[in-house]
């Protein structure tokens, strides 16, 4: 059994899917991460396995970020939640700027996936149909 923690200021009495925001790195879904800190984080500012960033990882982030990319049956999206469950790094601050200068056609994907390596980062877990809802269970509210 796997402990995941989810990064809110409120407890969750209930998921539901049609609240979660689209367009996120693995598209709509309910996000935990395995790191206790980085669910803190999350909190005080409100079935793929990527294990380490990868050129199929960032284009599979960009394209679910892309309000306008259309090809949802693509498996480099998940726009149509394909994927009942997503697991990879998140993509920061940092590599949004990578992603930015990728699609701007200021590098190359070569030196994307070359800079990718030298950050660190932290991880996601990500939910997206009612399916993989059914695999958590709740193990209770924690303030601290």
């Amino acid at each position: 059994m796997i402990r995941l923690y989810h990064g809110s200021n409120i407890a969750i009495e209930e998921i539901d899917l049609q609240k979660t925001r689209p367009y996120k790195d693995f598209g709509r879904g309910f996000y935990l991460t395995s790191m206790k800190e980085q669910a803190q984080k999350m909190a005080q500012r409100v079935s793929r396995i990527f294990e380490e960033p990868s050129k199929e990882w960032a284009l599979f982030v960009i394209n679910n970020r892309n309000r306008d990319y259309q090809d949802i049956y693509s498996m480099e999206c998940n726009h149509d939640n394909k994927y009942d469950l997503v697991i990879g790094p998140v993509a920061d601050d940092d590599l949004a700027l990578l992603f930015r200068q990728f699609l701007g056609g200021l590098i190359s994907v070569e030196v994307l996936v070359e800079a990718m390596k030298f950050k660190k980062l932290t991880n996601q877990y990500s939910f997206h149909t009612e399916r993989a809802l059914e695999l958590l269970e709740k193990a209770g509210w924690n303030h601290g």
